[in-house]
Formats: C-alpha cells, structure tokens, sequence
C-alpha cells in the first residue's frame, strides 16, 4: 500500500480488511475517519446477545485506531451506530452517553437489515479532528506552561 505523509492507514486483525480491501482508520491532514467497526477482539465476537455490551466493545475497537493515530475519544467529533433491531436503541443509545456525554459529538443512529455477521447487533463509526497545533507545537488543548 502506498503511503504519502499526508495521509496513514491503520490496519487491525479485522478478517475483512484484507479480503475487503480497507484500513480500519485514514488520518487526513487534522481528520481520521474510522471504518464501521464490531464488537470483535482477535477475531472473536464479544458480548453475543448483548447490544450494549456490543457497542461498548465496538467502541473501544474503534478508540484503538484513534489512539494508534494519537487522539482519543475526546477528539471524537462524529459517531454512527448501527443497529440490527430497534429494539436495541436504549441499550446502544445507553452505552454512547456513557463514553460520551462529556464530549457530545454529533450522532446517528439507524437500524439495518444486518452485518456480515449475523450475531452482531452494532457496528459503529467515529470520526474525530485533532486540534490544531500551537506555534510552540503543542496541540491546541494542552496549557502553554505560561504562567498568567
């Protein structure tokens, strides 16, 4: 894969990556993008039967893309969760305000006829924006040290 400074690719241990042909996470000048993502860790399903426990999962995959980019959940700006049963809008929508509601990016949610996969009931999306850097190269949320 060619690689230019201005754009990374992350790549996991998704079975579908490669026979798919994507990157798990883009980072594009101040913007990274992360692929819909499952409740799988190594390869294995986790939470089967539970939508919250899945979304909670499926975000914590999707965190590990940012943080291999170096953001994190704060630089979250945007999320998409998909769900397989209307059924299952509190328990996802429950799981999104616990890793959220500090931060309140913009959200949607939309059930789907289903996944690749038929025992997983959410998928999720996030994009996030690195804060701009400072002239002395911090990043725009971290102190200057100057003291006032």
């Amino acid at each position: 894969m060619t690689e230019t400074p201005a754009v990374r690719r992350v790549q996991t241990d998704s079975p579908w990556e490669e026979t798919i042909g994507f990157a798990r996470a883009v980072a594009v000048g101040d913007r990274v993008l992360v692929s819909g993502t499952m409740p799988l860790v190594k390869g294995v399903l986790q939470a089967e039967g539970d939508p919250y426990l899945q979304a909670k999962a499926a975000f914590q995959n999707a965190f590990a893309a940012l943080e291999s980019l170096g953001l994190g959940a704060s630089d979250v700006v945007r999320t998409r969760m998909y769900i397989t049963h209307a059924r299952d809008v509190d328990a996802a929508g429950r799981a999104h305000k616990e890793l959220f509601d500090d931060i309140r990016p913009a959200a949607t949610l939309v059930v789907v006829s289903g996944f690749v996969d038929s025992r997983v009931l959410v998928e999720v999306e996030v994009e996030a924006v690195r804060p701009a850097a400072r002239p002395d190269g911090r990043r725009a949320d971290e102190p200057s040290g100057d003291t006032p």
